[in-house]
Protein backbone atom coordinates (compact mmCIF):
# COMPACT_ATOMS: atom_id res chain seq x y z
CA UNK A 1 0.00 0.00 0.00
CA UNK A 2 1.79 3.36 -1.24
CA UNK A 3 1.90 5.80 1.38
CA UNK A 4 -1.02 8.05 -0.06
CA UNK A 5 -3.22 4.83 -0.32
CA UNK A 6 -2.84 4.64 3.56
CA UNK A 7 -3.35 8.12 4.02
CA UNK A 8 -6.83 7.99 2.44
CA UNK A 9 -7.44 4.86 4.60
CA UNK A 10 -6.19 6.49 8.07
CA UNK A 11 -7.92 10.08 7.37
CA UNK A 12 -10.50 9.75 5.43
CA UNK A 13 -8.96 12.42 2.65
CA UNK A 14 -6.29 13.01 0.44
CA UNK A 15 -3.15 14.00 1.04
CA UNK A 16 -1.67 17.83 0.55
CA UNK A 17 1.96 16.99 0.54
CA UNK A 18 4.12 13.44 -0.51
CA UNK A 19 7.90 13.04 -0.16
CA UNK A 20 9.79 10.21 -0.45
CA UNK A 21 13.67 8.42 1.16
CA UNK A 22 15.44 5.80 -0.13
CA UNK A 23 17.16 3.30 2.45
CA UNK A 24 21.27 3.02 1.77
CA UNK A 25 23.53 0.35 1.76
CA UNK A 26 26.93 1.15 3.74
CA UNK A 27 29.79 0.12 0.75
CA UNK A 28 32.79 0.29 3.09
CA UNK A 29 33.91 2.51 5.60
CA UNK A 30 32.26 1.42 9.00
CA UNK A 31 31.70 3.43 11.48
CA UNK A 32 33.91 6.08 9.86
CA UNK A 33 31.80 8.76 9.69
CA UNK A 34 31.64 10.23 12.84
CA UNK A 35 35.18 9.90 12.81
CA UNK A 36 36.25 12.21 10.31
CA UNK A 37 36.90 9.83 7.73
CA UNK A 38 35.72 8.93 3.82
CA UNK A 39 33.05 6.49 3.23
CA UNK A 40 31.30 5.13 0.12
CA UNK A 41 27.63 4.23 0.64
CA UNK A 42 24.72 3.68 -2.09
CA UNK A 43 20.80 4.67 -1.93
CA UNK A 44 18.93 1.40 -3.14
CA UNK A 45 15.94 1.54 -5.07
CA UNK A 46 14.04 0.56 -1.85
CA UNK A 47 12.06 3.77 -0.32
CA UNK A 48 10.24 5.20 2.55
CA UNK A 49 7.13 7.45 1.89
CA UNK A 50 5.29 9.76 3.43
CA UNK A 51 2.32 11.64 2.79
CA UNK A 52 0.94 14.82 5.05
CA UNK A 53 -2.27 17.40 4.89
CA UNK A 54 -1.77 20.30 7.13
CA UNK A 55 -5.09 20.36 10.11
CA UNK A 56 -6.93 23.74 11.39
CA UNK A 57 -5.78 22.63 15.10
CA UNK A 58 -1.81 22.31 16.66
CA UNK A 59 -2.51 18.52 17.36
CA UNK A 60 0.17 15.95 15.14
CA UNK A 61 -1.24 12.66 14.22
CA UNK A 62 1.69 10.03 12.78
CA UNK A 63 0.62 6.55 11.71
CA UNK A 64 2.88 3.86 9.80
CA UNK A 65 2.07 0.77 7.79
CA UNK A 66 4.58 -0.66 9.62
CA UNK A 67 3.48 0.30 13.05
CA UNK A 68 0.70 -0.58 15.48
CA UNK A 69 0.95 2.40 17.10
CA UNK A 70 -0.13 6.03 16.11
CA UNK A 71 1.59 8.77 17.52
CA UNK A 72 -0.44 11.93 18.99
CA UNK A 73 0.91 14.86 20.23
CA UNK A 74 1.06 18.88 19.00
CA UNK A 75 3.21 21.66 18.15
CA UNK A 76 3.54 22.53 21.58
CA UNK A 77 4.23 19.32 23.08
CA UNK A 78 6.95 17.69 20.80
CA UNK A 79 9.03 15.55 22.88
CA UNK A 80 10.92 12.26 22.35
CA UNK A 81 8.70 9.15 22.99
CA UNK A 82 9.50 5.99 24.42
CA UNK A 83 7.91 2.43 23.74
CA UNK A 84 5.35 1.70 20.99
CA UNK A 85 5.42 5.50 20.22
CA UNK A 86 9.47 5.37 19.71
CA UNK A 87 8.67 4.80 15.87
CA UNK A 88 7.64 9.16 15.80
CA UNK A 89 11.01 10.14 17.17
CA UNK A 90 11.91 10.27 13.55
CA UNK A 91 9.29 12.29 12.06
CA UNK A 92 9.06 14.32 15.10
CA UNK A 93 12.77 15.06 15.40
CA UNK A 94 12.73 16.68 12.05
CA UNK A 95 10.24 19.28 12.83
CA UNK A 96 12.09 19.80 15.79
CA UNK A 97 15.55 20.90 14.43
CA UNK A 98 13.51 22.07 11.51
CA UNK A 99 12.05 24.67 13.59
CA UNK A 100 15.26 25.48 15.49
CA UNK A 101 16.60 26.22 11.80
CA UNK A 102 13.81 29.05 10.98
CA UNK A 103 11.28 26.72 10.00
CA UNK A 104 7.43 28.62 10.54
CA UNK A 105 5.05 25.87 11.26
CA UNK A 106 2.18 26.99 12.78
CA UNK A 107 -0.74 24.65 12.13
CA UNK A 108 -0.76 20.71 13.02
CA UNK A 109 -0.24 17.87 10.48
CA UNK A 110 -1.25 14.48 10.05
CA UNK A 111 1.28 11.97 8.79
CA UNK A 112 1.11 8.67 7.39
CA UNK A 113 4.40 6.53 6.46
CA UNK A 114 4.56 3.83 4.06
CA UNK A 115 7.87 1.66 3.26
CA UNK A 116 9.24 -1.41 1.33
CA UNK A 117 12.56 -1.67 3.48
CA UNK A 118 13.09 -4.19 5.86
CA UNK A 119 13.23 -2.47 9.58
CA UNK A 120 15.80 -3.50 11.82
CA UNK A 121 18.49 -4.58 8.59
CA UNK A 122 20.64 -2.21 8.89
CA UNK A 123 19.56 -0.41 5.91
CA UNK A 124 18.89 2.72 7.96
CA UNK A 125 14.68 2.82 7.28
CA UNK A 126 15.11 5.67 10.02
CA UNK A 127 17.22 8.45 7.90
CA UNK A 128 14.92 7.79 4.19
CA UNK A 129 12.08 8.25 6.96
CA UNK A 130 13.95 11.69 8.04
CA UNK A 131 14.65 12.90 5.13
CA UNK A 132 11.14 12.15 3.14
CA UNK A 133 9.64 13.76 6.29
CA UNK A 134 12.14 16.59 6.17
CA UNK A 135 11.04 16.98 2.08
CA UNK A 136 7.06 17.24 3.24
CA UNK A 137 6.98 19.36 5.85
CA UNK A 138 9.17 21.67 3.79
CA UNK A 139 7.15 21.83 1.53
CA UNK A 140 3.88 22.06 3.65
CA UNK A 141 5.72 25.10 4.98
CA UNK A 142 7.36 26.95 2.40
CA UNK A 143 10.56 26.31 4.23
CA UNK A 144 13.65 26.25 1.43
CA UNK A 145 16.21 22.62 1.47
CA UNK A 146 18.48 21.85 -0.41
CA UNK A 147 20.21 17.97 -0.66
CA UNK A 148 22.88 18.69 1.68
CA UNK A 149 20.27 21.11 4.39
CA UNK A 150 18.49 18.34 4.47
CA UNK A 151 20.64 15.82 4.84
CA UNK A 152 22.19 18.28 8.07
CA UNK A 153 19.33 18.63 9.60
CA UNK A 154 18.12 14.42 9.33
CA UNK A 155 21.52 13.51 10.99
CA UNK A 156 20.92 16.92 13.83
CA UNK A 157 17.62 14.92 14.37
CA UNK A 158 19.25 11.86 14.73
CA UNK A 159 21.69 12.98 17.22
CA UNK A 160 19.94 15.52 19.11
CA UNK A 161 16.18 14.43 19.24
CA UNK A 162 16.62 10.72 18.87
CA UNK A 163 19.58 10.06 21.10
CA UNK A 164 22.29 8.41 18.65
CA UNK A 165 25.47 9.68 17.95
CA UNK A 166 25.73 8.53 14.06
CA UNK A 167 27.47 10.37 11.46
CA UNK A 168 25.61 11.32 8.36
CA UNK A 169 26.66 8.42 6.06
CA UNK A 170 22.90 7.27 6.32
CA UNK A 171 21.35 11.15 5.72
CA UNK A 172 23.89 11.87 3.05
CA UNK A 173 23.53 8.71 0.81
CA UNK A 174 19.52 8.75 1.33
CA UNK A 175 20.05 12.48 -0.17
CA UNK A 176 22.74 12.26 -2.34
CA UNK A 177 21.85 8.59 -3.95
CA UNK A 178 21.99 8.33 -7.92
CA UNK A 179 20.92 5.44 -9.79
CA UNK A 180 24.13 3.82 -11.32
CA UNK A 181 26.64 5.24 -8.50
CA UNK A 182 28.10 5.17 -5.20
CA UNK A 183 28.05 8.51 -3.18
CA UNK A 184 31.36 9.33 -1.64
CA UNK A 185 30.81 11.46 1.66
CA UNK A 186 34.00 13.30 3.35
CA UNK A 187 33.30 13.40 7.00
CA UNK A 188 35.43 15.94 7.58
CA UNK A 189 34.43 18.51 5.46
CA UNK A 190 30.77 17.25 5.16
CA UNK A 191 31.31 17.04 1.34
CA UNK A 192 29.24 14.87 -1.00
CA UNK A 193 30.30 13.77 -4.57
CA UNK A 194 29.07 10.35 -6.70
CA UNK A 195 31.26 8.02 -8.11
CA UNK A 196 30.08 5.27 -10.99
CA UNK A 197 29.30 1.99 -10.24
CA UNK A 198 31.65 -0.88 -11.33
CA UNK A 199 30.27 -2.46 -14.29
CA UNK A 200 27.99 -5.95 -14.22
CA UNK A 201 27.98 -5.29 -10.59
CA UNK A 202 24.99 -6.49 -8.27
CA UNK A 203 23.81 -6.35 -4.61
CA UNK A 204 22.70 -8.94 -2.78
CA UNK A 205 21.17 -8.53 0.80
CA UNK A 206 20.94 -11.01 3.07
CA UNK A 207 19.37 -9.75 6.23
CA UNK A 208 19.75 -11.86 9.25
CA UNK A 209 16.61 -11.07 10.94
CA UNK A 210 18.70 -10.47 14.07
CA UNK A 211 16.99 -6.54 14.78
CA UNK A 212 19.96 -4.57 15.44
CA UNK A 213 18.39 -1.59 17.96
CA UNK A 214 21.21 0.08 18.04
CA UNK A 215 20.44 2.57 20.90
CA UNK A 216 20.01 -0.19 23.05
CA UNK A 217 23.18 -1.73 21.75
CA UNK A 218 27.03 -1.17 22.21
CA UNK A 219 26.92 1.71 19.11
CA UNK A 220 26.79 3.97 22.00
CA UNK A 221 29.85 2.20 23.58
CA UNK A 222 31.75 2.41 20.30
CA UNK A 223 31.31 6.21 19.80
CA UNK A 224 32.89 7.21 23.20
CA UNK A 225 35.67 4.24 22.69
CA UNK A 226 36.16 6.50 19.40
CA UNK A 227 35.85 9.83 21.09
CA UNK A 228 37.87 8.97 23.96
CA UNK A 229 40.93 7.73 21.87
CA UNK A 230 40.60 10.89 19.76
CA UNK A 231 41.51 12.93 22.62
CA UNK A 232 44.06 10.35 23.82
CA UNK A 233 45.72 11.34 20.47
CA UNK A 234 45.05 14.66 20.49
CA UNK A 235 46.39 15.04 23.64
CA UNK A 236 50.01 13.44 22.04
CA UNK A 237 49.25 14.71 18.73
CA UNK A 238 47.77 18.53 18.68
CA UNK A 239 47.69 18.76 15.06
CA UNK A 240 45.42 15.63 14.94
CA UNK A 241 41.90 16.77 13.46
CA UNK A 242 40.30 13.44 14.03
CA UNK A 243 40.45 9.92 14.83
CA UNK A 244 40.28 9.01 10.98
CA UNK A 245 43.53 10.73 10.09
CA UNK A 246 45.70 8.85 12.90
CA UNK A 247 48.36 6.61 12.26
CA UNK A 248 49.18 3.31 13.73
CA UNK A 249 52.61 4.81 14.90
CA UNK A 250 50.63 7.59 16.61
CA UNK A 251 48.07 4.39 18.11
CA UNK A 252 51.48 2.61 18.86
CA UNK A 253 53.07 4.96 21.05
CA UNK A 254 49.84 5.57 22.92
CA UNK A 255 48.70 1.64 23.20
CA UNK A 256 49.27 1.99 27.08
CA UNK A 257 47.24 4.72 27.80
CA UNK A 258 44.41 3.65 24.93
CA UNK A 259 44.82 0.05 26.63
CA UNK A 260 43.91 -3.28 24.72
CA UNK A 261 40.20 -2.41 23.76
CA UNK A 262 40.40 0.95 22.30
CA UNK A 263 43.86 0.46 20.77
CA UNK A 264 41.90 -2.00 18.69
CA UNK A 265 39.09 0.38 17.82
CA UNK A 266 41.79 3.37 16.77
CA UNK A 267 43.20 0.64 14.46
CA UNK A 268 40.10 -0.43 12.95
CA UNK A 269 39.75 3.16 11.80
CA UNK A 270 43.06 3.96 10.33
CA UNK A 271 42.64 0.68 8.52
CA UNK A 272 39.26 1.43 7.19
CA UNK A 273 40.15 4.78 6.36
CA UNK A 274 43.32 3.43 4.16
CA UNK A 275 40.47 0.45 2.32
CA UNK A 276 38.30 3.28 1.80
CA UNK A 277 41.01 5.27 -0.04
CA UNK A 278 42.51 1.93 -1.53
CA UNK A 279 38.54 1.07 -2.52
CA UNK A 280 38.17 4.67 -4.42
CA UNK A 281 41.32 4.25 -6.35
CA UNK A 282 40.47 0.74 -7.08
CA UNK A 283 37.30 1.87 -8.64
CA UNK A 284 38.72 4.67 -10.47
CA UNK A 285 40.92 1.79 -12.38
CA UNK A 286 38.08 -0.41 -12.71
CA UNK A 287 39.32 -3.64 -10.34
CA UNK A 288 36.53 -4.97 -9.25
CA UNK A 289 38.31 -7.89 -7.58
CA UNK A 290 40.46 -5.42 -5.32
CA UNK A 291 37.24 -3.87 -4.81
CA UNK A 292 35.94 -7.23 -3.17
CA UNK A 293 38.91 -8.43 -1.52
CA UNK A 294 38.95 -4.50 0.53
CA UNK A 295 35.11 -4.89 0.94
CA UNK A 296 35.57 -8.33 2.90
CA UNK A 297 38.34 -7.07 4.92
CA UNK A 298 36.54 -4.31 6.00
CA UNK A 299 33.98 -6.92 7.49
CA UNK A 300 37.21 -8.73 9.15
CA UNK A 301 38.44 -5.99 10.73
CA UNK A 302 34.75 -4.80 11.91
CA UNK A 303 34.62 -8.35 13.56
CA UNK A 304 38.17 -8.73 15.03
CA UNK A 305 38.92 -4.70 15.87
CA UNK A 306 35.90 -3.15 16.01
CA UNK A 307 33.99 -6.03 17.47
CA UNK A 308 30.95 -4.97 16.18
CA UNK A 309 29.91 -8.34 13.86
CA UNK A 310 28.00 -10.95 15.18
CA UNK A 311 27.94 -14.90 14.87
CA UNK A 312 25.08 -14.44 11.79
CA UNK A 313 26.77 -12.15 10.34
CA UNK A 314 30.10 -13.79 10.15
CA UNK A 315 28.55 -16.94 8.64
CA UNK A 316 27.16 -15.37 5.81
CA UNK A 317 29.78 -13.27 4.72
CA UNK A 318 31.79 -16.62 5.14
CA UNK A 319 29.38 -18.62 3.30
CA UNK A 320 28.95 -16.11 0.06
CA UNK A 321 32.49 -15.15 -0.15
CA UNK A 322 33.67 -18.48 -1.76
CA UNK A 323 30.75 -19.00 -4.20
CA UNK A 324 31.56 -18.19 -7.94
CA UNK A 325 30.43 -14.66 -8.73
CA UNK A 326 30.85 -12.89 -5.61
CA UNK A 327 33.72 -9.89 -5.64
CA UNK A 328 33.43 -9.89 -1.51
CA UNK A 329 31.00 -9.12 1.01
CA UNK A 330 30.48 -7.46 4.75
CA UNK A 331 27.98 -6.08 6.94
CA UNK A 332 26.51 -3.35 5.97
CA UNK A 333 25.52 -0.30 9.17
CA UNK A 334 25.97 -0.46 12.08
CA UNK A 335 26.63 -3.96 12.94
CA UNK A 336 25.24 -5.87 16.02
CA UNK A 337 22.86 -7.63 13.79
CA UNK A 338 21.16 -6.38 10.71
CA UNK A 339 22.29 -7.18 7.16
CA UNK A 340 25.38 -8.48 4.60
CA UNK A 341 26.25 -6.37 1.73
CA UNK A 342 27.48 -8.68 -0.87
CA UNK A 343 28.76 -7.55 -4.07
CA UNK A 344 28.08 -10.21 -7.31
CA UNK A 345 29.03 -10.51 -11.08
CA UNK A 346 25.67 -11.56 -13.25
CA UNK A 347 26.92 -15.36 -12.04
CA UNK A 348 25.43 -14.67 -8.76
CA UNK A 349 21.67 -15.27 -9.27
CA UNK A 350 18.57 -16.50 -7.35
CA UNK A 351 20.29 -20.14 -7.34
CA UNK A 352 23.16 -18.96 -5.49
CA UNK A 353 21.69 -16.99 -3.11
CA UNK A 354 19.30 -19.68 -1.95
CA UNK A 355 22.04 -21.73 -1.46
CA UNK A 356 23.26 -19.25 1.02
CA UNK A 357 20.24 -19.18 2.82
CA UNK A 358 19.59 -22.91 2.97
CA UNK A 359 22.97 -22.98 4.70
CA UNK A 360 21.93 -19.86 6.93
CA UNK A 361 18.67 -22.06 7.79
CA UNK A 362 20.75 -25.17 8.55
CA UNK A 363 22.76 -23.11 10.84
CA UNK A 364 20.68 -20.61 12.19
CA UNK A 365 17.28 -21.99 12.19
CA UNK A 366 15.73 -20.04 10.19
CA UNK A 367 15.88 -18.07 6.75
CA UNK A 368 17.78 -14.74 6.15
CA UNK A 369 15.14 -12.23 4.25
CA UNK A 370 17.05 -11.83 0.51
CA UNK A 371 16.61 -8.84 -2.03
CA UNK A 372 18.29 -8.31 -4.88
CA UNK A 373 19.52 -3.98 -4.76
CA UNK A 374 20.10 -1.67 -7.14
CA UNK A 375 20.79 1.82 -6.88
CA UNK A 376 18.31 4.12 -6.37
CA UNK A 377 17.83 7.70 -6.62
CA UNK A 378 18.04 9.90 -3.58
CA UNK A 379 15.16 11.72 -1.65
CA UNK A 380 12.81 13.83 -2.89
CA UNK A 381 9.19 15.47 -2.57
CA UNK A 382 6.89 13.85 -5.32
Amino acid sequence: MTAQDYFVSRFNSAPQFAARAPGRLEFIGNHLDYNGGPVLGAAIDRYVTVALSLRDDAKIVLASTAQDAAVETSLDAVAPAQGAASWGNYPLGMLKVMRDAGMSANRGFNLAVANDLPIGAGLSSSAAIELATGYALAAAFGFAVDRKSIAVLGRAAENTFVGMPCGILDQGCSAFGKAGALVLIDCAANEFSTKPMPQGAHFWVFNTRKKHALIDSFYATRNKECRESAAILKNANPALPNLASATEAQAAAAAAELGTERHKRVLHVVRETARVRDTIAALDAGDIARVGKNLTASHESSRDLFENSCAELDFLVEVATVLPGVHGARLSGGGFGGAVMVLTDAAFGAAEANKVSARYAARFGNLPSVFHAQTGDGAKKL
